[in-house]
Formats: structure tokens, C-alpha cells, sequence
């Protein structure tokens, strides 16, 4: 869970919004539970930009995959 944290604070940082805010929007597409903890052993070892960069392109896209107005 520290690494899911360091996620959703790195990808709020990247966004200029509150950590709280960028976690219920994660929270609404599932990105914590269906992609970065399942995902962990793979973006883990990747560089804390790169993570960034993949969880808020993931998380813009299931956004719209869903049709979720932000």
C-alpha cells in the first residue's frame, strides 16, 4: 500500500490537485485495485516519472472509458 500511496501522491503532484482529490478519482475508475496493486511487481520497477506518466494516462483514459466527467 506505501507504493499505491507514493502513486497517488506523485500522479496529484503531476496534476496540481490535492492528493485526497486525485485518489476518489482513482478510486471511482478502480485504478488502485485493478491496476497499480495487481500491476505492482512491474511498474515498481520502473523510474518515479515514468510511473507518473503511465498512472495519469491510465487514469484519463479509464476515465473516459467509463464517461466519467472530471
Amino acid at each position: 500500500m506505501i507504493f499505491a500511496s507514493s502513486c497517488v501522491e506523485c500522479a496529484a503532484a503531476a496534476m496540481n490537485m490535492p492528493p485526497a482529490e486525485m485518489y476518489e478519482r482513482m478510486k471511482r475508475v478502480g485504478l488502485v485495485n485493478d491496476y497499480i496493486i495487481p500491476c505492482y511487481e512491474a511498474l515498481h520497477s520502473e523510474s518515479r516519472e515514468h510511473v507518473t506518466e503511465d498512472i495519469v494516462s491510465t487514469l484519463i483514459d479509464w476515465e473516459k472509458t467509463k464517461s466519467i466527467v472530471v
